[in-house]
């Protein structure tokens, strides 16, 4: 069988079964690419059907030669498994000759994150004299009151916003749906931004539903949500490099340390797996270990 007419059944796979994203399918679809060029150009091109394990480690191997990042190389590693995981359960393979691929040992890197004196600074930078400062305030108010990703913050609709409950339902990876609560600074001003600003911006017809948009009254794309953050940084005199994705690890960090259930926290990220919520334990003992070394008396 070849390369292209499975890659393609895989692709449908990911969509329509497994509920990926666009970026997830590509990144899949890269991921086979470079297995199939490393064996386009040993000149050992098999069919998918008849790659072995050695084949596959050979190729792990060239990955490490080339200098490629542990962790790049690891997701790498869990593309391959999952293409092969599905020529098995569709019945193309009997084996699977990825099963007993090693994957590299990664250290967990522990995120970036903001005080909340800093997200204070942050929120104070923002020019509320102008349309888009509203906006802006209303976007990281909402990235941070919910831990939101960048991907659910420009895909926030209006519909979805229960100002009473105050909750937010959200459409995360994979297409999941799970409701958040939002704080009352957060509904402030996006009342303030729906009602005042957003009204007098052409909506084209496809954003009619969608909270944020542009000028041109279409959604905001994630690399402008990602330069508003950054800008606004610079203003606050925050040196450190920060992107939307610090109010996610921040709005996690700061309820760890505060005492919420690492569960709750888990369902308010949307995370599958308790165990990427933990990450925000091992910060927490950070912190209380910091502030133990500064105000214990015999460490004066």
């Amino acid at each position: 069988m070849e390369w292209k007419t499975i890659r393609k059944g895989f692709e449908n796979y990911l969509r329509l079964e497994k509920g990926l994203s666009k970026n997830s399918i590509l990144a899949y679809r890269n991921d086979l690419t470079k297995l199939e060029l490393f064996l386009s150009e040993k000149g050992t091109l098999l069919s998918p059907l008849r790659i072995a394990h050695d084949d596959l480690a050979e190729f792990v191997h060239h990955t490490a030669r080339i200098g490629m990042q542990a962790r790049t190389q690891a997701r790498l590693i869990s593309g391959i498994r999952a293409f092969f995981k599905y020529l098995t359960i569709e019945d193309y393979r009997k084996d699977d000759p990825s099963e007993l691929l090693e994957s590299p040992r990664i250290s967990r890197k522990l995120p970036d994150t903001l005080s909340t004196k800093d997200i204070d600074a942050l929120f104070s930078a923002i020019d509320l004299s102008k349309p888009e400062g509203t906006r802006n305030r209303a976007m990281l108010e909402t990235l941070y009151s919910c831990g939101l990703r960048v991907s659910e913050l420009v895909g926030l609709q209006i519909s979805n916003i229960f100002e009473t409950q105050g909750f937010v339902r959200v459409i995360g990876k994979g297409n999941k749906e799970r409701l958040v609560p939002i704080g009352g600074e957060a509904l402030k001003y996006i009342a303030q931004y729906r009602d005042q600003i957003r009204v007098h911006v052409p909506v084209a017809s496809a954003c009619s539903d969608m909270l944020f948009l542009n000028k041109h009254g279409k959604s905001l794309s994630r690399i402008s949500v990602f330069n508003i953050v950054k800008e606004t940084a610079a203003l606050a005199g925050i040196r450190k490099v920060i992107s939307p994705h610090t109010f996610r690890h921040s709005f996690a960090t700061h309820l760890v340390e505060m005492g919420a259930d690492l569960r709750a926290v888990q369902e308010m990220l949307g995370h599958a797996s308790i165990t990427t919520t933990e990450i925000y334990t091992h910060l927490d003992r950070s912190y209380l270990r910091e502030n133990i070394l500064k105000y214990h008396p015999r460490n004066s």
